[in-house]
């Protein structure tokens, strides 16, 4: 595609929506695959069990260092460019990670998980590109419906996983042999992504704010700052809940469809959320969504029966979807075109750096702070409520400013 000034056009954000909600349904199910059976993988490989999470962890690492180089290379050339790069190391993660399994190496293996982590950089930008195109007013709503893609996401991939986890003779092998289909197929859908490129900027044009400008803006610091907390809390939960089900007794089917239910409430609000954030403001939003983590919490820690996996794991994906997408819908409104690479691929970053250190977290958490598996899911809840506090502080902070323009 030539390069283009980026338009508002809510008839082509729409289609371009379609697309994204399609990618998000189909590629987005490698990720709830992976994170299913990544600890459980790890914890067959690893030499001590405290490293059972470490796959996990490579993942959001790769995806952390990733953000700033794929954020680049779609200011430079395009969402679509950075879209196929991102599926092509999803499919050389899978393919590294089988062969890992194959030869029971956990070094190989994580070296997968890490190529993996570019798929996932490239895959956090489609919430952005679904507002490249589109006007204020449907922005939240475009955001939200691509979230909402992962509904599709939450059903396949654990489906999948039931179906390749114990296929082949080597167990989990053939669920990643199954991402690389995924990948090879799904990312045929960006060839019809409509997303011109930024134009060059030419001599004497405006060049934006720079880093530390951006960083330095209560509404941008803010949504960075809720955006991580949402993220990183949802998965320091998450990652470890396999290794919590399974440890307590229960079989890895009923730790896949414990996943499946936390992914479902990730992205099912995603419906209405848009609709929410118009109605009641963005930071009404984001602050509902860090009470519910709260509540995902408090639920995990009154007992570890399959009603409190289930009930916790749901409030935990409602609360992601509410803080996130709210702090999302902040950081969007909040630059201009020209800032765009610069504030998206920061974002990613600290993001997925806060998420980098929650899960390296679970995994010792789980396996090495308490005598058994129920001490271990204990002290992974515990550990949210000072995450929860800075997001909430920094978010009450910025509601009595009052001058951010959002409600």
């Amino acid at each position: 595609m030539t390069d283009a000034t980026l338009t508002i056009d809510d008839a082509r954000a729409k289609r371009n929506v379609t697309i994204l909600v399609l990618a998000q349904a189909i590629l987005g199910a490698q990720m709830p695959m992976i994170f299913t059976i990544g600890g459980l993988a790890g914890q067959s490989l690893a030499p001590n069990p405290c490293f059972a999470t470490l796959p996990i962890s490579l993942i959001v690492l790769g995806s952390m260092l990733a953000a700033t180089p794929v954020a680049g290379i779609m200011q430079k050339y395009g969402r679509q460019a950075g879209f196929f790069l991102g599926a092509s190391f999803g499919a050389l993660g899978g393919a590294v990670g089988a062969y890992g399994l194959y030869l029971a190496s956990f070094p190989i293996f994580l070296a997968g998980s890490f190529l993996t982590g570019v798929y996932m950089s490239a895959h956090g930008f489609y919430r952005f590109a679904a507002a490249d195109t589109a006007s204020d007013d449907f922005r939240p709503k475009a955001i939200s419906y691509v979230m909402a893609g992962g509904l599709a996401a939450a059903i396949i991939g654990p489906q999948v996983v039931k179906l390749t986890a114990e296929a082949m003779v080597i167990p989990f092998m053939g669920t990643y042999l199954a991402v690389i289909v995924t990948n090879v197929l799904g990312s045929m859908l960006f060839l019809f992504l409509d997303i011109p490129r930024p134009r060059a900027p030419e001599e004497g044009a405006p060049v934006g704010r720079t880093r530390r400008e951006l960083i330095s803006t209560p509404l941008i610091a803010v949504a960075v700052i809720c955006a991580m907390v949402s993220y990183a809390l949802m998965n320091l939960v998450m990652t470890s809940t396999p290794l919590a089900v399974v440890g307590c007794g229960f079989e890895t089917g009923t730790a896949a469809n414990i996943v499946s239910a936390h992914v479902l409430a990730m992205y099912l609000p995603s419906f209405f959320t848009g609709h929410l954030i118009a109605r009641f403001g963005v930071k009404t939003i984001v602050a509902t969504g860090l009470v519910i983590l709260a509540g995902a919490g408090a639920v995990a820690l009154q007992g570890v029966e399959l009603e409190n996996f289930f009930i916790a794991l749901i409030l935990l994906g409602i609360g992601w979807n509410f803080g996130f997408i709210g702090a999302t819908t902040m950081l969007a409104g909040a630059h201009s075109p020209e800032e765009r690479g610069r504030i998206q691929g920061m974002n990613d970053l600290i993001v997925f750096g806060g998420v980098t250190f929650a899960s390296l977290a679970s995994g010792g958490l789980m396996n090495c702070s308490g005598g058994d598996a129920q001490a271990g899911w204990a002290s992974v809840n515990l550990a949210m409520a000072p995450f929860l506090m800075l997001a909430g502080g920094a978010l009450i902070w910025l509601w009595f400013r009052r001058d951010d323009g959002y409600a």
